[in-house]
């Protein structure tokens, strides 16, 4: 199977912030959408996050997107909303130490998000799609697929608009 991921485009929000869950909207949806049409197959189903940022993107790419939960950002918990400068040191330093399995106060581990991300992609019965997501969706998949170890895992970066795409084994 052949998947497009899709990174949202650059979400409105101030610099610093952490926005994992938050619904914020996209800067230049329409335009991103347009330069993604150029390069991708026609007629492919798209999946999308239910995310403002991604669904906006997803809908200037299909009629008819399919919205899954299971494409959501990271829950960043009590960290949401918050400026990065914000979050407690001693947090921030218990994440480090456990990149995939640390779960900021309140929210969800970057493994607790693989495990969602692998169960929409299991359930997948068509040969090729588009999926516009999120950076940490995007980035817990391919680590899966490569093989990475989790303190690998933060220097897989995706730019904002960005494809990447894969073949999964079946």
């Amino acid at each position: 199977m052949i998947l497009h991921l899709i990174r949202h485009p650059k979400p409105v929000v101030e610099s610093g912030i952490c926005y994992g869950r938050l619904d914020l909207e996209a800067e230049n949806a329409a335009a991103v959408a347009q330069l993604l049409r150029a390069d991708l197959p026609p007629d492919l189903p798209v999946w999308s996050s239910p995310l403002r940022r991604c669904r906006t993107l997803a809908e200037h790419l299909h009629p008819a997107p399919l919205i899954d939960e299971r494409l959501v950002e990271m829950d960043f918990g009590r960290w949401e909303g918050m400026r990065w400068d914000a979050v407690p040191r001693a947090e921030l330093d218990a994440w480090a130490a456990d990149v995939a399995g640390y779960a900021p106060p309140g929210g969800e581990s970057p493994l607790m998000l693989q495990r969602r991300a692998l169960d929409f992609v299991a359930g997948l019965t068509v040969p090729e799609a588009v999926v516009v997501t999120h950076a940490g969706v995007i980035r817990t998949l391919l680590a899966h697929w490569q093989g990475l170890p989790p303190a690998a895992w933060p220097q897989l970066v995706f730019a904002y608009g960005s494809r990447t795409t894969v073949e999964v084994p079946r």
